[in-house]
C-alpha cells in the first residue's frame, strides 16, 4: 500500500506539461498586435489637428507688414500692432563743427606727442612727422628700422616704436603702416620681389605695436614695393629716402581728398569690355607700371 502511493507521487512529480509553450506565444502574439497597433497610430494623419495648423500659419503670414523702401520688413502675430524700427537722430552742422573742432585738437596733440618721442631722429632727417586732411603721416627711414634686404627689427628700432606705440595707443584713430622700397628689385632667399619685403616689413610693425598695447582692430598692414616714391629714384640719396616705412594716423570725421578716377591703359583688356562710343581715359602719364630691368641689391 505504501509502495503504490509512493509510486504514485512519483509519477505526479515526474509529470511534465506540454502545453507551457501556449504562454509564451500568447504573449509573443500580444506583443505583436501592439507593435502594430502603434505602427498605424504613427502612419495615420489626424486631420483636424492638421488643418488647424495650417490655418495658423496661413494668418501668421498674412499679417506680415511691409515697411517703406529700405526699412527692415517686420512680420507680427495677430492683434499685435506693427511698431516702426526708431531712427536715431542726425547730428546737427553745430555738433557737426564741435567734434571735429575736437578731433582736430586731439590730432594736433599727438603730432606733438610723436615729435617728442622721435625728435632725435626728426632732427637728424630719418624721421619726417606730416600733418593733412587725411590725418597724422609719419615716414621712417628704412634704415633705421632694418638691416638691408631684412624685415627683423632692429634692436635701436624696438625701442623707438614702442615710444610710439605708447602715444597710439592712448587713442582710437585707424593706423595703417606702409611698408615702401626703392626701384632696385630684391636678390636673396627670403623674398622673391620688393612686394614681400615690403609687406613684411610692414607687418614687423604692425606686431610690435600689438605687443605694445595698441588694439589690433586698429591696425593694418599694406606693402607698396616701389610704386610709391616720394623722389627720384635716379640716385643714392633718392633710393634711401623711397626705402622707409609710413604709419599714418587717419582722421575719423576729417574731410579726405577725393581720389582721381582710375586710369585704363592703352592694350588692357578692360577696354574690350567698355561700351560701343565711350572713349576710355586717356593713360596716365605720372609713373608707369612696367617691370624693371634685371638688377641686383635691394
Amino acid at each position: 500500500m505504501r509502495r503504490h502511493r509512493r509510486h504514485r507521487q512519483s509519477d505526479e512529480i515526474n509529470h511534465e506539461n506540454h502545453d507551457r509553450w501556449l504562454v509564451s506565444y500568447a504573449d509573443f502574439i500580444t506583443l505583436l498586435f501592439a507593435f502594430f497597433v502603434v505602427m498605424y497610430a504613427l502612419s495615420s494623419v489626424n486631420e483636424g489637428k492638421y488643418r488647424v495648423l495650417s490655418d495658423s500659419l496661413i494668418s501668421a503670414f498674412r499679417n506680415v507688414t511691409v515697411n517703406e523702401p529700405g526699412d527692415p520688413v517686420i512680420a507680427t502675430p495677430p492683434n499685435v500692432t506693427p511698431t516702426r524700427p526708431i531712427t536715431p537722430a542726425k547730428p546737427t552742422d553745430d555738433e557737426i563743427e564741435v567734434r571735429r573742432q575736437t578731433e582736430v585738437k586731439r590730432m594736433t596733440t599727438m603730432a606733438e606727442d610723436i615729435r617728442k618721442v622721435l625728435e632725435p631722429l626728426t632732427r637728424g632727417g630719418q624721421v619726417h612727422v606730416s600733418e593733412g586732411a587725411r590725418g597724422i603721416t609719419v615716414e621712417i627711414n628704412a634704415s633705421v628700422l632694418f638691416q638691408p634686404g631684412d624685415a627683423t627689427l632692429a634692436p635701436s628700432a624696438v625701442t623707438v616704436l614702442r615710444a610710439v606705440a605708447q602715444v597710439l595707443a592712448r587713442a582710437e584713430f585707424p593706423i595703417t603702416v606702409e611698408g615702401h622700397t626703392d626701384n632696385i628689385p630684391i636678390s636673396n632667399a627670403r623674398f622673391a620681389s620688393n612686394w614681400e619685403l615690403s609687406a613684411v616689413r610692414a607687418s614687423s610693425v604692425v606686431r610690435l605695436f600689438i605687443e605694445s598695447g595698441v588694439n589690433g582692430t586698429r591696425l593694418t598692414a599694406a606693402g607698396y614695393a616701389d610704386q610709391r616714391p616720394v623722389t627720384d629714384n635716379t640716385n643714392e640719396e633718392g633710393r634711401a629716402r623711397n626705402r622707409r616705412v609710413g604709419i599714418l594716423i587717419e582722421s575719423v570725421t576729417g574731410e579726405h581728398p577725393s581720389r582721381a578716377p582710375g586710369q585704363i591703359r592703352e592694350g588692357d583688356p578692360m577696354r574690350s569690355i567698355l561700351p560701343e562710343g565711350q572713349a576710355a581715359p586717356p593713360a596716365s602719364s605720372a609713373g608707369g607700371n612696367a617691370a624693371p630691368g634685371p638688377r641686383s641689391g635691394e
